[in-house]
């Protein structure tokens, strides 16, 4: 009788013990589910193309870090002498993708060699049908550019007639604070696409002339 006291004891002690892993396994789960739906969702719940529809969130949630929060927005100066778009992620931790395009008088040559000036040989290029592309890394922060030629309504009349060369130019900056996001070309990518994109929906914003289909994406960097 002894016996089989101790052994319902040692069952029920089992049972306890297995049903107090249970529970702990499930605290556990539902502890990290919260965390990781309220403190590192954030970038998912911003739509699925964010300024105004021009960059696919996607991109963004690739060179940004995980945060609680994030908030999007764009803008459009269009004035008489001025053709420019801004766009910018921020996140709860401070790190953001900030983008800015114009529509300036520069030729390729003139953007490529002050590309090179300020960012030195940390340059790389890839280009396709007729659209450059400029990106630099350090570790700091991550910059990329894209250029595309553009004859623009809103170019001023005195200049079209000199014949200069206009043209759709997108520079976009990643900064993070707290995480680093993977680096070299794996960061270069998505951001040069990010610069790409913007600028593809500022050439149809100014109107620019002529009509283009643009590939669907640029070349790849190649790895480092």
């Amino acid at each position: 009788m002894d016996k089989n006291k101790g052994r319902n004891a040692a069952e029920y002690t089992a049972k306890g013990f297995v049903a107090s892993l249970a529970v702990f396994c499930l605290v556990g789960f539902v502890g990290w589910f919260g965390y990781v739906q309220i403190f590192t969702k954030g970038l998912e719940r911003l739509p699925a193309k964010v300024c105004e529809g021009a960059v696919e969130r996607d991109l963004v949630i690739q060179v940004l870090p995980q945060a609680r929060s994030a908030e999007e927005g764009a803008s459009l100066r269009n004035t008489k002498y001025d053709f420019t778009f801004q766009c910018q992620v921020v996140t709860s931790s401070e790190s953001s993708v900030w983008g800015r395009i114009w529509v300036r008088p520069v030729s390729k040559a003139d953007w490529f060699e002050r590309f090179q000036a300020r960012h030195g040989e940390k340059t790389v290029r890839v280009s396709v049908d007729g659209v450059e592309a400029l990106a630099r890394f350090d570790a700091e922060d991550a910059f990329s550019a894209a250029y595309v030629p553009c004859a623009s309504p809103a170019i001023p009349s005195y200049d079209a007639s000199r014949n200069k060369d206009y043209a759709v130019i997108a520079e976009v900056e990643v900064s993070v604070y707290e995480h680093r996001k993977p680096t070299g070309a794996t960061l270069r990518q998505p951001l040069t696409d990010i610069a790409y994109q913007l600028t593809k929906h500022v050439y149809k914003l100014a109107k620019c002339k002529p009509s283009r289909d643009f590939p669907e994406e640029l070349p790849r960097y190649e790895d480092d």
